[in-house]
């Protein structure tokens, strides 16, 4: 039988939480729930396989958990649902900046909630079940893929999945341009609302992250992105 995919449910409303974990569990799904980030960070996130993270609690917030959470390796390739009261294009930016995988405004219907967790779990186990090559690259700058890390120059450098996702794709498809509904359409999951800005905020993180080969990630005017390796 296969095992039950785990999820954690961080929400500083006990209500939500318990209705929450009620209607995945229906699902077939094994929920835990947090009352805080706190909480939630001291119960060790690494055995769950999604997260539903609340922005606005008290102490520290869901843009700050997961802050914490894609900057450690271990815990960055987690993917996160940020359920917020929040819906302004700035903090949809960035929730997505910081890596989330969906976005979802309260009060949201129970039906929409389950079938956005579905989308990002089937996306992530297509992913992880993918017969796929060792690795990809140019030069020094190295996508280990099973274990989904990067090195540059022999150093590992943490990687979102949203990141991870978007670099394979322009390096396995070096020379191609691809726009910016391109790469949103495969990279982002589908029913999710992706602006332009977001594909170059992550763009940005890119370049910034492979360092000497931030050049070969090239922006065509009008057109979109491509990775060009260097003669």
């Amino acid at each position: 039988m296969e095992a039950k995919r785990k999820i954690l449910v961080v929400d500083d409303e006990a209500d939500l939480c318990e209705i929450v974990k009620f209607n995945l569990e229906m699902e077939g799904y094994e929920v835990s729930t947090a009352g805080s980030a706190e909480e939630a960070l001291a119960m060790g996130v690494t055995a769950f396989d999604l997260l539903l993270l609340d922005v606005m609690m008290g102490g520290m917030s869901g843009f700050a958990m997961a802050r914490r959470l894609k900057e450690a390796p271990e815990t960055c390739g987690i993917p996160i649902i940020f359920l917020t009261a929040k819906d302004t294009e700035n903090d949809t930016v960035t929730g997505f900046n910081l890596g989330a995988d969906d976005y979802i405004s309260k009060p949201f219907s129970l039906r929409e909630l389950v079938a956005r967790v579905k989308a990002v779990l089937r996306r992530t186990g297509e992913t992880m079940a993918a017969e796929e090559t060792e690795t990809v690259g140019y030069e020094r700058l190295v996508m280990h893929l099973k274990d989904k890390s990067v090195t540059v120059d022999g150093q590992e450098v943490a990687f979102t999945r949203t990141e991870f996702d978007l670099l394979k794709m322009l390096i396995a498809n070096s020379g191609r341009v691809f726009s910016r509904q391109e790469l949103i359409d495969h990279v982002w999951p589908q029913d999710v609302m992706v602006l332009d800005r977001t594909v170059d905020v992550n763009i940005a993180r890119l370049r910034k992250k492979i360092g000497p080969y931030a050049d070969c990630i090239v922006t065509r005017l009008g057109f979109g992105y491509s990775f060009n390796k260097k003669h």
